[in-house]
Formats: structure tokens, sequence, C-alpha cells
């Protein structure tokens, strides 16, 4: 067995033990020496590890001091501080852990390079660390020697989980962002709204919630399916459900990054309030919240009407999810993908707004709409993020303030004329790194749709593409894998189909990797042999690496295993 537990992802540099040197006893003595900036880690230490482990971990005689005396009441300590020149070298996400036989010392470039640290001392500490409660009171833990030197490859590591075509409760919620704490990653990109729910509270207008939220049954499968769950389903986030969310996410150094969707996507929002759809062209009262998958012809009116009532929307969004230190505060995702034009070509009144506005056609109707909202959040000190559709539009340039971003989902051919155009970009190419996609080609994965995407897939995803200078690759902030939950009907289904490809993913986006191609895998699965011990204590229901389990299948329940064609579930 290695004498330093194999960690994912990959640290830059480890140091090996001096030697004659042994390994370091957590016990009943041990205390953590926080220094200022560094208490929200050494709560969570005493929080997770601490209830793993049993040990109490209490402040020692230096806590918000400099975190340097030696040894406490003869036991071993946790120094935790803030490294002004680990900040200089690898910024604030950088960290050094070193364990000698007095302490676990811990020096980050920031307060969230000593909790990326803190998440590779429970590492450390083998599988048995990510339990709820002690399996073995009164049992010995120890920490290898070692010196560890890491920092993260990319700013934005996100992941993006879609709850709006299956709701997950809160406390599912606050059990992924433990999960995406675990992987070191820090961007939750939260799809709020479609066309089959609106899951975040607005109170000025309830019935986004009050009707927006349930619908009356549920396609099961592939839409093609002819079966379907006859249960009503639904649900929503309050907005002090919301609140709790954000703070639980940042007190792990997670930005979360919500998403409402327009033009298209609103099927529910239309639902709840018929005025904001085509009334010229449909009778929007006899629409419901949709029930099956795929791209609905209902979407948003280009009216006045309906610009006031999301500003309003956003306004709310705005105090729920504030400004912070974090870099991704600011960025509210506004969707604009997927959006059929087939009702606006037949609107009179979408027509008038494109005379009105001089618009080409309803390409550049779709891009006026963006623009709106994409000034309306720069000017309240906001960046407006959207999937890469938000480039469209008939125009020689984008027309997006300079701190719009772009999600890009339709490969890299996006992201790549997004950077060529001086903007931010997150690489989320869904032949790379949708999560929804199937793990196998074999028969036995369940309700399989799009791309096979296997763990080795994942692990050889290259967020840059070659085409772009170092100046156009600066723009890239970092990738996300994105999930979208059509046939994932509860927490199960969604762990299966994450895991374990968001460890890949995580080493990925984290650590300094070669080129796909000269990616040591065989390492990686090795690595993967110890972390599966790990998802098996925080009970995660992951893909085994022979194949579903009997009871993940879903046998006669139909996907779209289409290799090469787009799944559009």
């Amino acid at each position: 067995m290695d004498p330093i537990p194999s960690l994912i992802p990959s640290p830059r540099r480890t140091a090996p033990a001096p030697p004659g040197a042994g390994p370091l006893p957590l016990d009943g003595r041990t205390v953590i020496e926080a220094a200022p900036g560094t208490e929200g880690t050494a709560r969570w230490l005493r929080t997770a590890v601490g209830a793993a482990t049993g040990l109490p971990l209490p402040d020692g005689p230096r806590s918000g001091g400099s975190g340097r005396s030696g040894r406490s009441g003869n036991g071993s300590r946790i120094v935790l501080g803030v490294s002004p020149d680990i900040a200089r070298e690898s910024g604030p996400e950088g960290y050094r852990i070193a364990v000698d036989t007095e302490a676990v010392r811990i020096d980050g470039g920031g307060p969230a390079g000593v909790f990326w640290a803190a998440q590779t001392l429970r590492q450390l500490l083998g599988p048995d660390a990510y339990r709820a409660a002690p399996i073995a009171p009164g049992r010995a833990w120890t920490v290898p020697p070692t010196v560890i030197e890491d920092a993260p490859r990319f700013a934005w590591r996100g992941l993006m989980l879609d709850v709006s075509r299956h709701f997950m409760p809160k406390d599912g919620v606050l059990r992924y962002l433990d999960l995406l704490a675990a992987h070191k990653l820090n961007v939750f990109h939260f799809h709020l709204t479609d066309d089959q729910g609106w899951r975040v509270e607005i109170k000025r207008h309830p019935r986004l919630t009050e009707a927006g939220a349930w619908r009356s049954r549920t396609k099961w499968g592939h839409r093609a399916s002819e079966l379907w769950d006859e249960k009503p389903h639904g649900g929503y986030y309050t907005q002090d459900d919301i609140r709790e969310i954000v703070a639980y996410a940042a007190e792990r150094h997670i930005t979360v990054v919500p998403e409402i969707d327009i033009p298209g996507h609103s099927q529910a929002a239309i639902a709840a309030y018929p005025e904001l759809g085509n009334t010229d062209v449909i009778d929007t009262t006899s629409l419901a919240v949709w029930d099956t998958w795929g791209i609905t012809a209902n979407v948003l009116a280009p009216t006045d009407n309906t610009l006031r009532f999301y500003e309003g929307v956003f306004e709310e969004l705005l105090d729920l999810f504030p400004l912070s230190s974090s870099p991704f505060s600011p960025f509210i995702h506004i969707g604009g993908d997927e959006c059929l034009k087939d009702q606006w070509r037949r609107s009179p009144a979408a027509r008038a707004r494109m005379r009105e506005q001089g618009l080409a056609d309803e390409d550049e109707l779709q891009s006026w709409i963006v623009r709106h909202f994409d000034r309306w959040l720069a000017d309240r000190g906001r960046r407006l993020i959207g999937w890469d559709e938000i480039l469209e539009g008939g125009t020689t340039d984008t027309g997006l303030t300079p701190g719009a971003a772009v999600s890009s989902w339709r490969g890299y051919a996006g992201g790549i004329a997004a950077a060529k155009a001086g903007h931010d970009v997150v690489m989320c190419p869904e032949q790379q790194v949708y999560l929804d996609h199937r793990q196998a080609a074999g028969e036995d994965e369940p309700m399989p749709i799009g791309y096979v995407r296997t763990l080795e897939d994942v692990y050889r995803f290259e967020p840059v593409p070659p085409q772009l200078t170092a100046a156009e690759a600066a723009h890239v902030l970092g990738a996300q894998a994105n999930v979208w939950t059509e046939v994932m009907q509860d927490r199960s289904r969604v762990d299966y189909q994450i895991f374990p490809r968001l460890a890949a993913f995580a080493e990925a986006v984290w650590s300094s990797l070669p080129a796909p191609m000269e990616r040591d895998y065989a390492d990686f699965e090795r690595r993967m042999a110890g972390h599966y011990r790990r998802l098996d204590a925080l009970g995660v229901e992951y893909r085994p690496p022979g194949g579903p389990l009997p009871w993940q299948r879903r046998p006669g329940v139909l996907g779209r295993p289409i290799e090469g064609s787009p799944p559009n579930v």
C-alpha cells in the first residue's frame, strides 16, 4: 500500500518524507491553530473530519496568531495560515501542506487555498474520514509524513445541475455542494428554470411556483418512449432555501451561479403567466407545465411586459445571489439556447418589434432580448453569461458588453469565437463533458442518452482548444461538466450519471496534466481504486467500473443511444 493515499485530483508536487520520518498521530489532544482568515476551514475540519474521527479538534493556544508555536499540551497540531508568498506564486487557491513529527502545517494563498488543502488532508486520513460518524471508536488516526504543493490550473471548475426537469430537494443540493468541495470544484451552476418546472420563489410573481413548479405527469425515458410516470412532479426552493444554499456553498468556497432561461425553455413561466407568451398566435391559457422532453415552440413574447416581468425576476435574484469576494459572484446565467422562432415568425407583435428596432430577422430579435438583459445586468455591476447561442444575431460583432461571457456547449466553436472576440468563456462541450450522456455502449446502461463518454474520455478532456493564441486562451476561465436530468428521476440516478466521471473531470480542470493522449490514465485508474472507497463512505451510488449493478439498470425504458448526433432529449 502506498504510504501516501492516492490523491484525486493529483497535486503539482509531492515530496517524499525524510528518511526515518513516521506518521503524525491525531488524537484527543490534537488542536487546530487557525490564523486570521482560516477560521472557516477550522470549523469545517471540526464538523466534517471531527465527525468522522470522533476527535474534538479544539482551538490551540495560538489560534488567531502566527500559528507557529511549539507542540501544545504534548499533542499534535493542525496549523492553518495564509501565506502572501504562496499567493504571489500560486494564487489564492494554491496551498502547501507539510507533515512532520509535530504538526500538519497548512499554508494557503488565501482562505480558499487553505480549504482545498484541508480537502487533501482528509484524503490523507483515508476513506473512513469521509463517514458521518466513527465506525471504530478509539482507533488511531495518523497522517503520513509528506510535503505537498498544489494549485489549480483553472479558476472556474464547475458542475451544472439541472433541477428543472427533475427537482432535487434542498438537502440533496447541499449534499452535492459537499461532493463538489471534496473534488476541489468551486462553481455550482444552478439551472433553476425550464419548460418542465420553475424552481425558485419570486415573491412579486407567486404563480411562478404556485403553478409553474408542478406538472401533472412525466415522460418515462426518452421523449419517443410510450411510457409515462403518472404521478405529479415538482417542487421549488423558497428564497430562504436559496440563501441557505448560497451561504453553505460560500463556506466551502463554491460560488453558486443561477440560471433563469430566456427567451426559450420558458413554457413553465408561460403556463403560470399566459401573457408572457405569444398570445396573438396561440392560446397561451391552454398551456401547462411541459411533461415531456425536447424543445418546445412556446417561447417568450418580445414585449415590454415580458422585459419588465423578467427585470423583476432578476431584481429579486440579485438579492438572493449577492456580490462577494468570489470573482464569479457577479455572473447571472440567462440561458439563451434552443429558442425556436416559429411563433415569432407568425406573430404580428414580434414583427412590429423587429420593425421598431430595425432588426432584420428573428435571430436578431433574440439577440436584441439577450442584449437588453446584458446591459441591464451590467448597469447593476453584474455579468451576463449564456449558452453559445448568445453570440448569434446577424451582426458583425457580438454586440455584447465586454463583461458578457459564454458557456460553450455545442462543441468548442462558440468558445473559440467568443475568446477571439474578447469575451470570457467557460468550456462545457456536450461531446466531452455532458454527464447525462451514457458511460458505455452496452445495453445495460439505464435509459442511455447521446454519445458514449467513458471515464477515460472525460479524463482526457482538454478545455483550451489549440486554435487560440495565448492571449485568447487567457479568456478561458475554465470548464464545467453539465448534467441534464430528463431521465434522472431521483438522487440515485443523478449519482450514477455523475460519478465516477466527475472525479476525472476534477483532475482535468485542477491538475497540470500533459496533452490529452499523453495523460497517464493507468495511473488515474490506480488512484481511482482508492477513491471508490471514499465515494462508498460518502454513500455515492456511482457506476461501478464493471458496469451497472442490477438495480441500477432500467430494462424496457427507451433511451436514445445514437452515436454522433445530438441527443436533444
